[in-house]
């Protein structure tokens, strides 16, 4: 059995490797059910929705603050009541494990 994303830690990519595959994205993608791929399978993105500005930008601070700690960071966008989290490497300019990792995280932050 596989540990769970969300106990995993990123690990640094240096590029040089492919993207990951659509295939293996669509694999574990089917475990964050809250997210979706975009761009041909290059990008993951999740909306979350929030009951006014504040906690939306509480929430997007939480997420700052792990990227830190991760060392992988998302693209953002909020305003009143939404945050949009956008992840993909731009190393390799398209998903590597470390995108699933953030995103489980963020799950749990969203929780």
């Amino acid at each position: 059995m596989s540990t769970p994303l969300a106990s995993q830690s990123c690990t640094p990519c240096r590029g040089g490797v492919p993207p990951m595959a659509a295939a293996e994205a669509a694999r574990l993608l089917a475990g964050l059910p809250d997210w979706q791929l975009q761009d041909d399978s290059t990008r993951i993105q999740r909306r979350c929705r929030f009951k006014n500005f504040a906690a939306a930008l509480a929430f997007v601070d939480r997420v700052g603050a792990l990227a830190e700690a991760e060392g992988h960071h998302p693209d953002i966008s909020f305003g009143w009541g939404y945050a949009t989290i956008s992840l993909h490497t731009h190393k390799i300019k398209g998903l590597h494990e470390n995108d699933f990792i953030m995103a489980a995280k963020i799950d749990q932050l969203a929780a």
